[in-house]
Formats: structure tokens, C-alpha cells, sequence
């Protein structure tokens, strides 16, 4: 099962590859990973996506609160949250197709950051499936780049997930 794990961490040199080192010394495989600072500029708050059964994230994270600079994990797959994903994609839209192109960027709500005679750059958030489906859509026109970030999420309602909670 896919889980979102959210860390928070003290800002400090060498944290990342310590929490990468963490799951790559245990075999377990980081699909998507964001990090950057809080409100408080000492503290970043990382969302980590991985697979894995309960068990095997229960041990992530026992694995997780062992490091120092962890202050606070989560795992908030199973209550109710928010996931967005940036997406950057440049496609091949060459006369006979821009306008096509500009559609399909219109129903996906998607923006246009970027323009040349061959080519639009898309910019477009949204859940994960959202942007595979807009993916899906441009590749018949020629997808020539593209980089996207990966899942940030967060808890629906009043909690937080802040260091003094």
C-alpha cells in the first residue's frame, strides 16, 4: 500500500542523507520526496511517499524517531488529507496542434508558464491522478520534458502537525 509520511526535522546540514541513508540501508525504496522549511526556519518538514505493508512502515517510522534530528513523524494515509503535486511539462505544439494542445491545458486547469513557435510549457497542481491523466492526454503530442515534485500532504481540519503539538 502507498503511505505519506510527513517528518518534521531540524534544519540542518546533512539530515537528508541521513533519512535516505535510513531506507536505503533497509531496502526500502523513497517513490517521492520534498523537503522545506516551516514557519519556524530551524525546522523543515518533509513528505516522504513509500510502499509497504503496516508493518514494514511502522518499523519506517520507529526507524525514523531513532535519528536525532527527527523531532516528529506521521503517517497520514489513513486520516482524512490533502495531496498536491507540481507538475512542469514541455509538449511539441507545432502549428496544426496548439490549439489542441491549449485545450486539453484548459480542461486540466492547467497554465501556460512558457511559449516558443514549437512548444508550450505547462504548469499544473493537483493529486497525483490528476496529473497522470493530463500526462496521458499531451503524450500523443510529444512530450519533450518534463519534472514534477511528487505529493505534499497534509491533515484536513484543525490539527496541526507543528513542533508544540
Amino acid at each position: 500500500m502507498r503511505h505519506t509520511i510527513t517528518i518534521l526535522v531540524e534544519n540542518e546540514f546533512g539530515v537528508l542523507t541521513r533519512i535516505a541513508g535510513l531506507f536505503s540501508a533497509r531496502g526500502y525504496n523513497i517513490e517521492s520526496l520534498n523537503v522545506a522549511p516551516t514557519l519556524d526556519p530551524t525546522v523543515s518538514r518533509m513528505t516522504l511517499v513509500t510502499h509497504g505493508d503496516e508493518r514494514v512502515i511502522e518499523q519506517i517510522k520507529k526507524q525514523l524517531n531513532k535519528l536525532i534530528p527527527v523531532i516528529k513523524v506521521e503517517d497520514i494515509s489513513r486520516v482524512e488529507h490533502m495531496e498536491r503535486e507540481l507538475l512542469l511539462v514541455k509538449v511539441r505544439a507545432e502549428k496544426e496542434t496548439r490549439a489542441e494542445a491549449l485545450r486539453m491545458a484548459e480542461v486540466f486547469r492547467a497554465k501556460v508558464v512558457d511559449v516558443s513557435e514549437e512548444t508550450y510549457t505547462f504548469e499544473l497542481t493537483g493529486k497525483p491522478h490528476k496529473i497522470d491523466a493530463f500526462l496521458r492526454m499531451v503524450k500523443p503530442l510529444g512530450i519533450m520534458e518534463m519534472t514534477r515534485t511528487g505529493p505534499v500532504g497534509m491533515r484536513r481540519g484543525p490539527k496541526a502537525f507543528a513542533v508544540d503539538e
